[in-house]
């Protein structure tokens, strides 16, 4: 079992960018071009008009792979796009005076800037992957026909792109696929991503595969034989003019997507520590103490995003025992103090977390972290159980609003556990955060059966 997945630093690219273009565009509308227009007014109405028509011209998706005619694609597209948000923003306040020639011309000077400022980071990044070998990703691909040496050409003709291909393995129609070197080459040389030959890999080689990546936090991609997508739900790229298709794409990999959700988790815990904890701290606090002797808080190493552990921290709702870290806690149990039996039936002792949350260990809406020892315990028992740690674990989750909560009573508990966190992690969206935070209060309030 792999210990944790490569380290990603593309994530803060997008974010740059919108943060640059978004100053250019206000900086050159309010002190050149727009002085009649109020400047707080403008700034909300442009920033929130750029980051429309940036999502409709897809104007950031940009990848290492994209070509110099690409991002040249996407300048054209946004300039149409936010000309026409100008035009509209003039029309509707005619009061500013804001002639066509002005908007053409405040248009005009802004992706000027932009443009430079897009493609000095375009190329940028390119050099400091080929001559500096940084932000990279090892490859290893699964094949030979003419698409897979494409790939391949294509990795070693443009290193800008920032992949390194460790190895090309045959694959012989008569002799099986030796599955445990493979896996045991994956982890020696630290691959990221596994390039699979749709037209040359069996079936069967194809899901042991995307088993060990997903248990193994790697990425599967595939090589089609013609330019054609073979499943809808598929993504699909290009790498020169190879069409390559990835098995499995999270919306939080996304940046944008990833900083919504941390300034949600950011806002919302810091709202529940001043509201909420800031009183009752003290009040539980007093209760524990006088029920039993030790610290007000548990802390538990538990496995986070990446397959890190963190001190995840809890109120204490047990008595001091040696067994915390290996035994789960049970209907009946023993351990648990007449207020932490309380505290853990309307979830109060999670509250802490929050803590855990704001300093960005763990998210408010997330796959529940487990034990260390179950971990381990559940990765080489259950299939697909290591895919909880693609992102942060959280308070709670869609698993546990949908009852596989608690105590994992049997292997249908963790299997439904674990379908319930992968669909919520490829089904992200900050609408079902809420939805389940909606749903976990309700069910405090009403109580929930294996809250124990």
């Amino acid at each position: 079992m792999s210990n944790f997945r490569q380290g990603r630093y593309s994530w803060a690219i997008k974010p740059i960018s919108y943060t640059v273009d978004l100053s250019i565009i206000i900086f050159i509308g309010v002190y050149w071009f727009f002085n009649n227009v109020p400047w707080q007014e403008f700034t909300v109405i442009i920033s929130s008009g750029w980051i429309i028509t940036a999502f409709i011209s897809k104007f950031y998706e940009v990848y290492r792979y994209s070509s110099v005619i690409r991002v040249f694609t996407l300048l054209v597209r946004q300039i149409m796009f936010f000309s026409l948000f100008m035009f509209a923003y003039a029309g509707i306040f005619p009061q500013f005076n804001l002639s066509p020639f002005i908007v053409c011309n405040y248009v005009l000077y802004s992706f000027v800037l932009i443009s430079l400022c897009k493609y000095s980071l375009f190329f940028f990044l390119k050099r400091y992957r080929a001559y500096f070998k940084g932000n990279f990703r090892k490859t290893i691909i699964l094949g030979e026909n003419k698409q897979a040496r494409d790939v391949q050409k294509f990795f070693e003709d443009t290193p800008e792109a920032g992949f390194v291909n460790t190895k090309t393995f045959p694959l012989s129609k008569t002799k099986p696929l030796d599955l445990v070197a493979l896996f045991n080459y994956i982890k020696k040389e630290g691959v990221d991503e596994i390039y699979c030959s749709l037209s040359e890999i069996k079936e069967h080689d194809i899901k042991s595969i995307t088993k060990f990546a997903d248990n193994n936090l790697k990425v599967v991609k595939f090589i089609p034989e013609q330019n054609t997508v073979l499943n809808q739900d598929l993504k699909r790229d290009f790498y020169g003019l190879v069409p390559v298709l990835e098995f499995r794409t999270i919306p939080l990999d996304d940046s944008v997507n990833l900083v919504i959700k941390r300034i949600f988790d950011i806002l919302f815990s810091t709202m529940v520590i001043l509201f909420v904890m800031s009183w009752l701290t003290p009040v539980l606090a007093f209760l524990i103490k006088m029920e039993s002797k030790g610290p007000i808080f548990f802390k538990q190493l538990r496995n986070g995003y990446n397959y890190k552990s963190f001190s995840c921290i809890k109120f204490r709702s047990m008595i001091i025992n040696d067994k915390a870290d290996l035994i789960q806690v049970s209907k009946e149990d023993e351990r648990i103090t007449r207020i932490g039996r309380f505290m853990r039936k309307t979830s109060i002792d999670e509250l802490p977390q929050f803590l855990n949350v704001l300093v960005g260990d763990m998210s408010v809406v997330g796959p529940r972290p487990h034990m260390l020892s179950h971990t381990d315990l559940y990765a080489n028992k259950v299939d697909k159980f290591m895919v909880r740690h693609f992102v942060k674990p959280g308070i709670t989750g869609l698993a546990q609003i949908s009852g596989f909560r608690g105590e994992v009573e049997s292997d249908k508990d963790i299997i439904g556990r674990v379908k319930f966190d992968i669909f919520y992690i490829e089904n992200w969206s900050l609408f079902l955060d809420i939805k389940i935070i909606i749903k976990t209060m309700i069910r405090a309030i009403q109580g929930d059966e294996k809250a124990y």
